[in-house]
């Protein structure tokens, strides 16, 4: 999987701009806020239909104008596609010249693996993180999974709404047993997929991070959840109900799950350094990128948003040991040459690139 080309209008500060692709190595350096990020950014956006960084669509518009078009070109083993996305007043996403009806449609056509310098918080912040890390890797290979997702977590929002109408207006709350029941369905479909992956991941990690710390260190990755039953969750849910209509909102789900890395049986949460946070994400990326391999039967595209300069040199070269078959699109503030691989180099200044 690759992308030849990628097409930018009046998206973030690139006015117009074309850029044609390598099939391995495409290098971005420049200095900060020049533009590089946003390259990131759009492919992101059309892998997964929304940013990794701006919370609103309107953030990515360029400050001059109500409208802007992304399109990237990419080739599978199966096929060629294109893919555009239109954003102003509304969203729209185009495959194939086709416009897509539910975001789910989109996911999965573009796979993507993304190391970015915040990506560290993936361990050391709190559980929406390693949540988000879980839904994004997931919803590209099971597009259900993400309908899922949203589904329940509109229920959710419904059910807390009651909540507070039950606190503030002594609405009925047995009438609580309907977004009870519906949020107990999705929760274990949520379950299985999540676990599933976390399976797969451990799988891998467990190598992956042997070899990069030269046997040094064992790693374990479990996840926690209280949502493996359905009648275990409806019963967790009636038994706290007192509590929910105090504070108003649903004090246990699925959108609390979490999972925990362990390094030699401890805690890296609390016992571990920066180094081994450091090392621990590059596996748990790596092992990532393997997974969707095994799914997909080819590699996704790895985005290294100013990573490198996040990694020593023994981390980087680990890091480069899984490049050989993958197109990666690498930021930097520094030009620096790879040994033994083709690569493109791009500078980048003010919105405008030359390659």
């Amino acid at each position: 999987m690759w992308i030849n080309k990628i097409n930018l209008q009046n998206f973030r500060n690139y006015k117009k701009q074309e850029i044609n692709l390598n099939k391995n190595i495409n290098i971005f350096y420049g200095e900060n806020a020049q533009g590089k990020t946003n390259i990131i950014e759009a492919i992101f956006l059309c892998s997964i239909g929304k940013s990794f960084r701006a919370k609103k669509d309107s953030e990515m518009i360029n400050l001059e104008n109500e409208n802007a078009t992304i399109e990237i070109e990419y080739e599978k083993s199966d096929r060629d596609g294109k893919i555009k996305i239109e954003l102003g007043k509304r969203k729209n996403i185009y495959l194939n010249g086709i416009k897509l009806k539910k975001l789910s449609e989109l996911l999965g056509n573009i796979n993507i693996v993304i190391f970015t310098p915040d990506d560290i918080e993936i361990l050391k912040g709190g559980p929406q993180n390693r949540r988000k890390f879980l839904d994004i890797m997931i919803s590209q290979l099971r597009p259900n999974y993400m309908y899922i997702l949203n589904l329940y977590l509109k229920t959710l929002e419904q059910r807390n709404n009651y909540l507070r109408q039950i606190k503030e207006q002594n609405k009925d709350e047995n009438l609580l047993e309907i977004w009870d029941e519906k949020l107990a369905e999705y929760a274990i479909k949520i379950y299985q997929y999540r676990t599933e992956f976390i399976k797969k991941i451990e799988e891998k990690i467990k190598l992956i991070h042997k070899e990069i710390t030269n046997n040094k260190e064992e790693i374990e990755i479990i996840y926690k959840t209280e949502c493996t039953k359905k009648q275990d969750y409806l019963n967790l849910l009636k038994q706290r109900r007192k509590l929910d209509i105090i504070k108003g909102y649903t004090t246990k789900g699925i959108h609390r799950d979490d999972f925990e890395i362990l390094i030699n049986n401890k805690e890296l949460s609390i016992y571990g350094s920066q180094g081994q946070h450091r090392t621990a994400v590059l596996s748990l990326k790596i092992s990532e990128l393997q997974v969707i391999f095994d799914e997909i039967g080819e590699y996704p595209i790895l985005l290294l948003d100013d990573f490198m300069s996040e990694l020593d040199k023994t981390r980087r070269s680990n890091l480069l040991k899984y490049m050989s078959d993958t197109q990666v699109i690498i930021t930097c503030t520094e030009n620096f040459e790879i040994e033994n691989i083709n690569f493109y180099e791009f500078n980048v200044k003010n919105g405008e690139i030359i390659k």
